[in-house]
C-alpha cells in the first residue's frame, strides 16, 4: 500500500475511533433523570455530577465499557445500569384444527417455542480519582433473565360420529417449550487512587454492587389432549394425549468485583 493511500484509510478510520468515547467536561444528570450513552462505550469526564435517584445506563450492546472521571459526586439512590437484557419469551404453539366434516379427526397443537437466553452483565471498568458519596450508589451488573418458553398448543378435537362412521380421533398437544438460559452478572473493575477506600464502602454498603447471574426461564405450559369426537351406539373416537412438560433453563452465574491500584 503506498504512502497517500495509508494516510486516506487513516483519515476515515480517525472519525469512527473518536466517536467511539463520549468526552466532557462537567456531565450533571439531574434528579430522576436517565442518562444513556448510547452507542458509545467509553465515557470519559473531568466531573460527573449525579443528584437523587438519578441513572446512568451503559452501553449493553457492548461487552465491555470504561467510565473514567476525574472527581466524581452522587446523590442517594443513584444507579449505574448495565444490568443484560432479559430473555424474550418463546413462541406458543398454535392449537390444531377441529374439522367440522363428520367422522374426521383433530390436527395436533404445534410446539411451544425455546425462551431465549439473557444477556451477561457488563463488564465495567469504573476510573475514578475523588468521589464524594451522599447516599447509596448501586451498580448494577446482574446477568440478564431467561425468557419462558412457550405453551404448547392445544391439540383440535374429533368431529362427532355417524351411524356409518366412527367419532373422529382428538389429537395430541404441542409440546411446551423450554425456558431459556439466565446469563452470568458482569464483572466490576475498580481502579483509581481511591480503589481501596471503595472497597471499604462496598463493604459498608454505601456502595451496593449487583453482580447475580440471571434467573432461569421457567417451562412453558403442554399442550392439551384434544377430545374425542362422540358417535351414536358409542361409536366414539379416542382421546388425543397431551404434549409433553418441557424444563427450566440455568441460572448464571455470580460476576466479580476486581480492585485495582495504580
Amino acid at each position: 500500500m503506498t504512502r497517500s493511500k495509508t494516510l486516506i484509510l487513516i483519515l476515515f478510520l480517525l472519525p469512527v475511533t473518536l466517536l467511539a468515547q463520549i468526552r466532557v467536561g462537567t456531565l450533571v444528570i439531574k434528579k430522576n433523570e436517565v442518562y444513556d450513552i448510547g452507542q458509545s462505550d467509553i465515557l470519559v469526564a473531568d466531573t460527573l455530577i449525579m443528584l437523587d435517584s438519578s441513572r446512568l445506563v451503559l452501553n449493553k450492546l457492548k461487552r465491555e465499557n470504561y467510565l473514567r472521571v476525574q472527581t466524581a459526586i452522587f446523590g442517594n439512590h443513584c444507579v449505574i445500569d448495565g444490568r443484560g437484557i432479559d430473555g424474550k419469551p418463546g413462541r406458543d404453539g398454535k392449537p390444531g384444527l377441529s374439522p367440522s366434516v363428520p367422522c374426521s379427526s383433530g390436527q395436533p397443537g404445534t410446539n411451544g417455542g425455546r425462551g431465549l437466553d439473557g444477556a451477561p452483565g457488563i463488564n465495567l471498568f469504573l476510573y475514578l480519582e475523588r468521589i464524594t458519596l451522599n447516599g447509596t450508589l448501586i451498580i448494577d451488573l446482574r446477568g440478564g433473565e431467561g425468557g419462558k418458553g412457550g405453551n404448547g398448543g392445544n391439540g383440535g378435537g374429533g368431529s362427532p360420529g355417524t351411524v356409518h362412521c366412527l367419532g373422529g380421533d382428538g389429537a395430541n398437544g404441542g409440546n411446551a417449550g423450554p425456558g431459556g438460559n439466565g446469563a452470568n452478572g458482569g464483572t466490576l473493575t475498580l481502579n483509581g487512587a481511591i480503589a481501596s477506600w471503595m472497597k471499604d464502602m462496598i463493604g459498608k454498603k454505601q456502595i451496593v454492587v449487583r453482580i447475580t447471574g440471571g434467573y432461569a426461564g421457567s417451562p412453558g405450559r403442554a399442550g392439551y389432549r384434544g377430545p374425542a369426537g362422540l358417535g351414536p351406539a358409542r361409536k366414539n373416537g379416542k382421546d388425543g394425549l397431551p404434549g409433553t412438560e418441557s424444563a427450566s433453563g440455568k441460572s448464571g452465574n455470580q460476576g466479580t468485583i476486581n480492585f485495582e491500584s495504580n
